[in-house]
């Protein structure tokens, strides 16, 4: 029989049989809230029936026959080499085992004669062996802990939240029975009432249908992510006695450690962006991948070229190939993120823009085992920060249109050699840029389209970004240190510590006349990002509405590009100097401000952004 359902009370769950995790299990990850609602649905039906029947003795007779029995769900086993493991209710079987864990501790405290019973219900001989009946092979230390009576304030938990979560959850069960059962009588009465009235239904599974029974169970109530069900369907095929020596399970928890270090379940956005970026023709298809993605994997179209459904030898092959490098692709891209890799810095400059579809766009030009990774890595995060800010800067950016567009991108360098990539991301920044504009393209950069360009047309966190790269181009030039990060200067936003945009040109009528007076045409020219600087909180607040004479002041020892404003910038500075001259920038001091002064301004900040964001 394919499937055998077996209905039983925890005097017979607990009995003979030793109970292994299987590799389909999570972690022990019930937390307080499932913990208190298990445990007030048990005693709301005990605390009834007590109120009735407190005067009788509480023997198996008794409960049996005046004490409603309450159904505990079902729990999935598959028997294979003489072991049983369990598939599906790990967490409610490990629950139940804290119940009495916390049964015994109070059994001896109160003397009760029930201890020996509640301690064979833990533990017992399985043949020549000791064991615990809910066997969390890797957790031993903390079950032994808990029997011995030791406090749970020194136990060891840095095995994994498994270990904690048992600790943890053993302390609320324990004060709750402290507030629940008062007397020694009650607690005997519910302890068999637990034992015996408590009911579970064992399905026991063949081997071969356990992926589609795990995945159907975890289909009710409160699911498993995708990766944990994906899990179950491919390392589900491989045979058990295989799976321990090809090391398969310790495979996929290294891999999805490395993945989930950066954030909780980041392994299912990893598989969604590598599935987009193999499988995706257009945004819309991609969309597919967004929801329940393991699902997806083995549909017709996909497993024709994945071929992991009811393939053993294929599963092996995928786990030790295409799971195995990309994932560790992943966490490296990941790590680029978190801070700048000279190999590839774009990969941090485009995190501070949020652009995290570079992670699609990298995983669909390299190939498994790529030799060219790092040229790849390079190319594709360099174009991409390239296209996006001259896309911003140019006025030719709109958001739906360029995720669009990068699906488009990341099928023309599926694969392809790194020597092609930047050229293909080039073809279509221009023709972004001419379709956007409505105007023939040329080059991807050009002043005509950047001279009016300006901060009413810019998201603000970019405006920073913009600034902060300059900043970071000036001080290399410098030869000096950055006086911020240019993730500070990007992301702080405090009143304080946070960088704004500042006006040189003030509300003011010196400035105002500037432009005879003409309000429109004066707040479009302050707005051009020539004519503007990124101050510090403070350092934007104290600067105000003065005339520029004084905000001058204001600006030494802020940023580079602001203090290029000043005269005392250029003493002394035969780097700078050596810097401006290499590239033909026109710096120079400005001890006022106007309209020529601002044209200046635009052009040399254009000049700038072309070393930037160089072809």
């Amino acid at each position: 029989m394919e499937i055998q359902p077996d209905k039983q009370n925890l005097d017979q769950t607990f009995s003979t049989t030793v109970y292994f995790i299987d590799f389909y299990q999570r972690d022990y990850k019930w937390t307080e809230e499932p913990v208190k609602r298990l445990l007030d649905d048990v005693f709301y039906q005990f605390d009834d029936a007590y109120k009735k029947f407190s005067s009788l003795e509480p023997n198996k007779e008794n409960i049996n026959s005046r004490y409603p029995w309450y159904y505990l769900n079902t729990y999935v086993t598959n028997t294979v080499g003489g072991r049983v493991f369990v598939v599906d209710g790990q967490q409610r079987l490990t629950t139940l085992t804290l119940i009495l864990f916390s049964l015994l501790t109070k059994a001896k405290l109160l003397g009760s004669k029930t201890v020996g019973w509640i301690e064979r219900k833990i533990s017992g001989y399985s043949g020549t062996e000791h064991e615990f009946w809910m066997n969390h092979v890797k957790h031993r230390h903390v079950l032994e802990a808990l029997m011995a009576g030791n406090d749970p304030s020194g136990i060891n938990i840095s095995t994994g939240i498994t270990a904690a979560n048992m600790v943890k959850n053993y302390q609320l069960i324990s004060l709750e029975f402290d507030k629940r059962l008062g007397s020694l009588h009650q607690f005997d009465t519910f302890v068999h009432y637990f034992l015996f009235r408590l009911v579970l239904i064992n399905l026991s599974v063949e081997t071969n249908h356990v992926p589609m029974v795990f995945e159907v169970i975890n289909d009710r109530g409160v699911r498993l992510k995708p990766y944990e069900i994906l899990k179950g369907k491919l390392l589900g095929q491989i045979d058990k006695i295989e799976l321990d020596s090809g090391k398969f399970n310790e495979l996929w928890e290294n891999q999805l450690q490395a993945v989930n270090s950066f954030r909780e379940d980041e392994i299912d956005s990893f598989f969604r962006y590598w599935l987009k970026a193999k499988f995706a023709s257009n945004k819309k298809s991609g969309q597919r991948f967004d929801g329940d993605y393991h699902r997806e994997m083995f549909k017709s179209d996909i497993n024709a070229t994945l071929k992991l459904d009811h393939n053993t030898g294929e599963v092996k092959l995928f786990l030790n190939g295409a799971f195995k490098y990309f994932t560790s692709l992943y966490a490296r891209l990941w790590s680029a993120t978190t801070q700048v890799n000279s190999a590839y810095p774009a990969v941090y400059f485009n995190n501070l823009n949020e652009l995290d579809t570079q992670f699609m766009l990298i995983i669909s030009a390299c190939a498994v085992n790529d030799p060219e990774e790092i040229e790849k890595i390079h190319a594709v995060s360099a174009g991409l920060d390239r296209m996006f800010s001259l896309l911003q800067i140019q006025g030719g950016y709109d958001s739906n249109e360029f995720a669009s567009r990068l699906y488009d991108i990341s099928i023309e360098i599926r694969e392809k050699p790194a020597a092609d990539i930047s050229a293909i991301i080039e073809t279509h920044l221009i023709a972004e840029l001419a379709e956007r504009r409505a105007i023939p393209i040329g080059n991807a950069f050009g002043f005509p389209l950047f001279r009016q360009m300006s901060i009413d047309r810019l998201n603000t966190r970019f405006v920073r970004y913009l600034f902060g790269r300059v900043e970071r181009l000036l001080a290399d030039g410098m030869k000096l240190k950055m006086k911020h990060e240019l993730k500070d200067l990007v992301t702080l936003r405090g009143a304080k510590n946070g960088f704004h945009v500042e006006h040189i040109l003030s509300r003011n009528a010196e400035n105002l006349a500037l432009f005879d007076g003409d309000e429109e045409r004066f707040e479009q020219e302050r707005n051009r990002l020539g004519g503007v600087l990124l101050l510090k909180g403070r350092d934007n607040q104290s600067s105000n509405n003065e005339i520029y004479s004084e905000k001058l002041k204001s600006y030494a020892n802020t940023l580079y590009w602001n203090e290029t404003l000043r005269e005392d910038s250029y003493k002394s500075k035969l780097d700078f100097a050596g810097f401006a001259d290499a590239h033909g920038l026109t710096f120079r001091a400005m001890d006022k401000f106007g309209k020529e002064e601002l044209e200046e301004r635009q052009k040399l900040l254009f000049e700038l952004c072309r070393l930037i964001w160089a072809a």
